[in-house]
């Protein structure tokens, strides 16, 4: 669990407020994406903007279970929800139009289903304000068309947190690593997006080769912890299809 370091820029504030009104109200609701980097990375906060990294949305998720209390909270905080398509409706998203600078606030329930699904069941209780750091960093690697902000997002969470098992201030990668064990598909999507970060790390001088060690010892580690795990019968049969089949969710497909 994170003590949110003050100042917040605007939208990451807006944020924090949304969450802490929920927990208010007896709701699980948390910050996901670029805002919850900022959140649960203080140390790095400077880092993390001299890299160019704005936060420019706010990203939530919460249980499906309680998605009409969900919808009144963005209401009463003067929130105004957009009809959703069939297909936003398919992934469990609720979205909102804020004022100002906050613009589409996306609200997903129970799970991330985009290039891969992430399943949040029994998980959100885990951290607080934001998804737990594990999350957090398969949220970014499941991008099969990884943008640089996502890189810049990974490279400070690698870089403030420990990697290990747990996740209190940890990546539990002993929870990745299990995870992808069951899906080779997902596996491969975050193996590439890792070695892509840990390829870029040199194109940032904001860090120091200090820096830069640090987060490729770290990306060392997940992949091995990945590939240390048993995989079932499932995965490997897939494996032997390899690419050549598509192993990912179009996500533009879907709306998202």
């Amino acid at each position: 669990m994170v003590t949110p370091a003050a100042p917040h820029g605007d939208l990451v504030g807006q944020a924090l407020k949304v969450v802490e009104e929920a927990k208010g109200q007896g709701l699980v609701l948390r910050v996901m994406g670029a805002a919850a980097v900022r959140l649960h990375c203080p140390k790095l906060v400077d880092l993390h903007r001299s890299m160019g990294r704005e936060i420019s949305d706010m990203d939530f998720v919460g249980y499906d279970k309680a998605s009409s209390k969900i919808e009144r909270l963005f209401e009463n905080l003067g929130y105004a929800s957009r009809p959703l398509t069939y297909s936003y409706r398919q992934l469990g998203r609720l979205i909102f139009l804020g004022s100002g600078n906050a613009g589409r606030v996306d609200v997903f329930l129970d799970r991330l289903a985009m290039c891969h699904t992430i399943d949040f069941s029994k998980r959100l209780e885990v951290d607080y304000p934001t998804i737990p750091l594990a999350e957090l960093l398969l949220e970014k690697m499941q991008i099969v068309k990884l943008n640089e902000k996502d890189v810049k997002d990974t490279i400070v969470l690698l870089r403030e947190h420990q990697i290990g098992q747990g996740d209190n201030e940890t990546v539990n990668t002993e929870y990745i690593a299990r995870l992808l064990s069951n899906d080779w598909g997902f596996y491969y999507t975050v193996k590439m997006n890792l070695g892509r970060v840990k390829s870029m790390l040199q194109e940032y001088d904001q860090m120091d080769e200090t820096d830069k060690r640090d987060v490729a010892g770290k990306i060392d580690q997940i992949l091995k912890a990945i590939e240390d795990e048993p995989k079932n019968l499932s995965w490997r049969m897939r494996a032997k299809v390899g690419t050549s089949k598509k192993w990912y969710r179009d996500v533009d497909a879907l709306g998202g």
